[in-house]
Order: C-alpha cells, then structure tokens, then sequence
C-alpha cells in the first residue's frame, strides 16, 4: 500500500541490485578466457519499470576485446560499482524520508 513514488523507488532499487550483481559478476570474470561483460540498460528498464517483470540483460558491445576473447574493463566496472553505491544510497534516503513521513502522519492520526 505505498505511494507511486515509493514504488517506483522500489523498482529502482531492485533495478540497482540487479546491476550491481552483474557487475560483481563482470569483475569476478575479468581474467576468464572468453567471457563477456553483461549489464542492463538501466534507463530504458527504469522507464518501462511498470510492465517489466525483470530486467533484460545483455552482452556489452563496444568493448576492447583481450586476446583471450575477454572484455570486461575494470576501470569501466569500478566506475559503474561507484555510481551504484551512489544511486542506492540516495534511493535509500529518499526512501526512509518517505517511510518517516507516513510513519509521522499514521502517529498524529492516533492522537
């Protein structure tokens, strides 16, 4: 029974735990043979947030490829992993404001 906006706040959030999942797994495969980076299209799920189930994920293209046939970059993952952290950390603030004030209202209805 929440809001619009703490909906949606939750979407994003799963949105990010998905991510984050796939970069850990991006940066755990960096040195194997042929493997290849996966993420989501973070922006395009969060719009389709309501009809979609779960998110799509699919294979980085545009990568420098190692020898190997490897193309995980770790500059690329560290980045995503901090503006992760980032984008959850503010979701969460958001969050638990929204949490406050209806906690705030349902208190005041008692009294």
């Amino acid at each position: 029974m929440m809001d619009p906006l703490s909906s949606n706040l939750e979407r994003y959030m799963d949105l990010l735990s998905v991510r984050q999942k796939l970069v850990a797994a991006n940066i755990a495969n960096a040195d194997t043979p042929g493997y290849k980076t996966r993420d989501i299209d973070f922006q395009a799920e969060f719009r389709d947030a309501v009809d979609a189930t779960s998110p799509q994920v699919a294979n980085v293209s545009g990568l420098k490829t190692k020898n190997d046939g490897n193309n995980v970059s770790i500059d690329r993952e560290s980045r995503l992993l901090a503006e992760n952290d980032m984008r959850f950390s503010i979701a969460t603030s958001l969050l638990r404001s929204r949490l406050k004030t209806l906690r705030s209202a349902i208190q005041e209805g008692r009294t």
